[in-house]
């Protein structure tokens, strides 16, 4: 075995992980790997059409339920900070696109009617119109 200089700069043997350790960490790094695909589907399906709401959300719930798994395999199994890093990282951007959601699912008749009246702008004051649009079909508290 080749020694590997520790973190104080002492040299420390690396011993060779087992096939249950190796095999935990594929698990891991694959549950990761459709945690970042689930996260990053649900934010691109929103951005397309309020018609996939539903889309969103299917693939938003899967990424807290993927991101929870992760979080308690790379907690439990000590695996590496990149990897709890970023499932911290998609689960906040996960708890956004609830609230995204949610704000969607309430206020859907406004939301499609602004998406399809900035469809068909093609000035910035037909822009400013819609948006005043969507302003005023607000309900009076949130405006």
């Amino acid at each position: 075995m080749n020694p590997t200089p520790g973190p104080n700069g002492s040299q420390r043997t690396r011993h060779p992980l087992s096939e249950d350790a190796k095999s935990s960490l594929l698990k891991t790094h694959t549950l990761f790997r459709m945690f970042i695909v689930a996260v990053l589907g649900s934010f691109f399906v929103f951005q397309l059409d309020v018609g996939y709401l539903w889309l969103a959300s299917i693939l938003t719930v899967a990424g807290i339920i993927l991101g929870i798994m992760v979080l308690i395999r790379a907690v439990r199994l000590k695996e590496s900070r990149l990897v709890l890093f970023g499932t911290i990282s998609g689960l906040v951007v996960s708890a956004v696109m609830v609230l995204l959601v949610l704000a969607s699912a309430l206020f859907f008749n406004q939301v499609r009617d602004y998406q399809q009246c900035a469809r068909h702008a093609l000035t910035s004051q037909a822009s400013n119109d819609c948006r005043a649009q969507l302003e005023n079909s607000m309900p009076g508290q949130f405006r």
